[in-house]
């Protein structure tokens, strides 16, 4: 269900496209659903349709994820006249043999492996029911504080309905801990009858879907309720304050669960993660990181502080200094073993680094490859470039790789030495051995082996005297 406006959100975007650790809040659903093996997904729109919609699309995973071959269909609930009428639109695209899992596109954090626990009670064999068609299946939990929730009713253990707490008694309210989620497991079969029969005499004046389970008492179904003590896998989203906690605790849980594989992070609590993050053996991670995309780390990689890194590749050993970004995109970026980047480097997309090659404070590097123990230590540029092995790439120096229509591309071969604040303009090839002057702009290709000087000649003037400003 993403059909809500989200008022308290105070924004344009539509509630459930809001981020949490860079993924849409819907995303964050329908992953889990792929999760599931589920058969399709029906989005149920209603505010800001069009961009919901939109967004789907945008959503598709690449090849390799699980929800790759998920089908998702969307049907629009308009108006909204609540959580019944919302599932009744859904109806036509759901087959009869089906078990319905009814999820709430602003609720997150809910764990795959609790919803499969709610889809086997409500598969599991129902001695009530002598068509053994299955059961009704509510995800439950004790609340301190219910205010706002749906209350369940029970007679000894069995469910006998929810009461909305609008329509509660005082004693109700005052007495009754366990709320509804606002998730079940239904079949098909039952929910389609049961759905037709709603109608919205209550305090709201809307059609509530957990009036559907007076429905199944009364027609012999057994309900079930799976309680679950962990309030954030059911915690909604409806405000920009409720949004920053669940991301603080999706956080939290990441970084548990990457110490329990063996990363060290310096402060679990300063760690942001908002794509996937997967790492080897004794990889140590320093405060306030940020990962995003696709990132993965080799055996024994160390990644100093403050550092943002998106969509690369990082191979054992090797060391990221702070402050150092690194966003591969969509052509992505891969560190060879033992490299050492940074700090305050810049790694953009398409850069290739090879073992052993060392890219120091304020370098930037874009769609190049670098062999082999290069270096470029300090205050360079390298666009469209080839580098070979142990090239020294001097202070200063860039590739001007732009001539302000189109690309092009240097090359410069295995133990070349370029000088500090050297311009180098493509397309050029610089030979192998070479040596190229300090302060030199290359325009044509050089020799292997030959040193290369292009620079005005110094002049020197004796005794000469230096302007003066002008008395006032």
């Amino acid at each position: 269900m993403a059909a809500g406006k989200g008022t308290r959100m105070k924004s344009q975007l539509p509630k459930v496209l809001h981020l949490l650790a860079g993924r849409a809040l819907l995303r964050h659903v329908v992953d889990t659903a792929a999760q599931l093996a589920a058969r399709q997904v029906v989005v149920i729109t209603g505010h800001g349709a069009d961009q919901v919609e939109a967004s789907l699309v945008s959503m598709a995973p690449s090849a390799d994820e699980a929800s790759v071959a998920l089908p998702i269909q969307c049907v629009r609930q308009e108006p909204q006249l609540g959580t019944g009428h919302a599932v009744q639109q859904a109806l036509p695209l759901l087959a009869d043999d089906a078990l319905v899992l009814v999820l709430s596109g602003d609720v997150p954090l809910t764990r795959a492996d609790t919803l499969r626990q709610l889809i086997a009670a409500s598969q599991a064999s129902d001695t009530n029911n002598s068509k053994d068609s299955g059961r009704l299946a509510l995800l439950t939990l004790d609340m301190a504080d219910p205010t706002g929730y749906g209350r369940i009713v029970r007679e000894g253990e069995a469910v006998q309905a929810i009461v909305e707490h609008k329509d509660a008694t005082p004693e109700q309210r005052a007495q009754l801990r366990e709320v509804y989620s606002g998730i079940m497991a239904v079949p098909a079969r039952w929910l389609k009858i049961w759905l037709a029969r709603l109608d919205n005499r209550n305090a709201q004046g809307e059609y509530y879907l957990t009036d559907i389970v007076k429905f199944a008492v009364a027609d012999g179904v057994s309900v079930v309720a799976h309680k679950i003590s962990a309030a954030v896998e059911v915690a909604g989203v409806n405000s920009p304050v409720q949004l920053a906690e669940l991301e603080r605790a999706f956080q939290q849980r990441t970084a548990l669960e990457l110490m329990e594989q063996g990363v060290r992070l310096a402060d679990p609590a300063r760690l942001d993660v908002r794509g996937q993050l997967n790492c080897a053996q004794d990889v140590s991670i320093d405060v306030n990181c940020v990962f995003e995309g696709r990132v993965r780390l080799g055996e024994g990689v160390k990644i100093g502080a403050h550092c943002v890194i998106a969509n690369c590749v990082i191979e054992a050993g090797a060391v990221v200094h702070p402050f150092t970004h690194i966003d591969g995109e969509k052509l992505g970026v891969t560190v060879g073993e033992g490299a050492l980047i940074g700090p305050f480097a810049r790694l953009r997309p398409g850069a290739q680094l090879g073992a052993q090659v060392h890219i120091g404070n304020f370098v930037e590097v874009k769609n190049s490859t670098l062999a082999r123990g290069a270096k470029a230590n300090h205050l360079a540029y390298l666009g469209d470039a080839t580098v070979g092995e142990r090239v020294n790439y001097g202070a200063g120096s860039i590739t001007a790789n732009y001539d302000g229509a189109n690309k092009h591309r240097t090359v410069i071969e295995a133990d070349v030495h370029v000088g500090s604040n050297c311009v180098l303009i493509a397309p050029i090839t610089l030979g192998a051995g070479g040596t190229v002057g300090g302060g030199s702009t290359v325009t044509k290709d050089t020799p292997p082996g030959a040193l290369t000087v292009a620079r005005g000649k110094q002049v020197t003037v004796a005794n000469w005297t230096r302007p003066q400003k002008k008395p006032k």
